[in-house]
């Protein structure tokens, strides 16, 4: 496994998105502790959730609790892995998605990410995203307070533009350390912050990283005799050194293929074929 940085922490290259395992068609609790270990045996080091991470009303933090279970089983350090999450977004049970970016909920989001996680300070917190009918100086000058407050130790935002990126920077200075967008074959849309980020030396965590996959990955992966899915996840870690992906996986198999992309080298021809 190869390594890059959050802030001062140092994590895997390739991380575990914990989300498939508690939405909608989740797998079972074994399957999804297994997920977990299997992705902690290949070297991943961070962990990516949220307490919106559930399928049904009634079961906010379901990721969460997951995780703490898994790591509580696990029989390692837990302190070695960085487990991230966010704040900031709600799950009716309906399928849908909601927004609230007041300073109230997102300090009590925070404090049932705590107990859930069972830690005394989150690692690394991330402002879901900007609700419109709240200013975006006073969601992050919240986050800022939980940080001043020692209940976070790092800062992220998530769904964000550069300009939302540099305002949060500005409130949060040091504290802010990720942004989190969507960035995939299919979705380039980001690619100004992506580079605003590796010029600000902040960590990238891209979510839906495996969407659109097709065309010259499959020939690429062919070649190679590797997965498309890890051909496309070497291919965002060349894109830039503050890139860390974050597939998700809901079986032990799919997140050991993914951890293995961390050391799939592509040549400059490859990336040549590549978006």
């Amino acid at each position: 496994m190869h390594y890059r940085s959050i802030g001062d922490v140092e994590v895997s290259a390739i991380g575990l998105g914990a989300m498939p395992l508690s939405i909608e068609g989740r797998p079972d609790a074994g399957r999804a502790i297994a997920t977990i270990h299997a992705a902690l045996d290949a070297g991943v080091t961070l962990i990516d959730t949220a307490d919106s991470y559930h399928w049904h009303a009634g079961e906010t933090g379901h990721n969460e609790v997951l995780i703490a279970e898994a790591l509580a089983g696990y029989g390692g350090d837990p302190d070695a892995v960085l487990v991230a999450t966010k704040g900031g977004r709600g799950r009716p049970g309906d399928g849908s998605w909601t927004v609230t970016g007041t300073p109230a909920h997102l300090k009590d989001a925070c404090e049932g990410s705590l107990k859930r996680l069972g830690v005394d300070a989150i690692g690394l917190y991330q402002l879901h995203k900007p609700d419109e009918n709240v200013p975006w100086a006073e969601s992050v000058g919240a986050i800022k307070e939980l940080a001043d407050e020692g209940k976070i130790r790092l800062a992220g935002v998530s769904n964000v533009s550069s300009a939302q990126i540099l305002e949060a920077r500005e409130i949060l200075g040091e504290k802010l350390v990720s942004v989190q967008n969507e960035h995939s074959p299919a979705n380039l849309t980001h690619e100004p912050e992506l580079a605003l980020c590796t010029e600000l030396g902040l960590a990238y965590l891209p979510w839906g990283p495996l969407g659109g996959i097709g065309g010259e990955f499959l020939a690429v992966a062919e070649e190679h005799g590797v997965s498309p899915q890890r051909v496309c996840l070497a291919w965002l870690l060349a894109k830039s050194p503050s890139m860390i992906a974050i597939p998700g996986s809901t079986r032990p198999a799919t997140i050991r293929d993914s951890a293995a992309a961390a050391d799939l080298v592509l040549t400059a021809g490859d990336l040549a074929r590549l978006p």
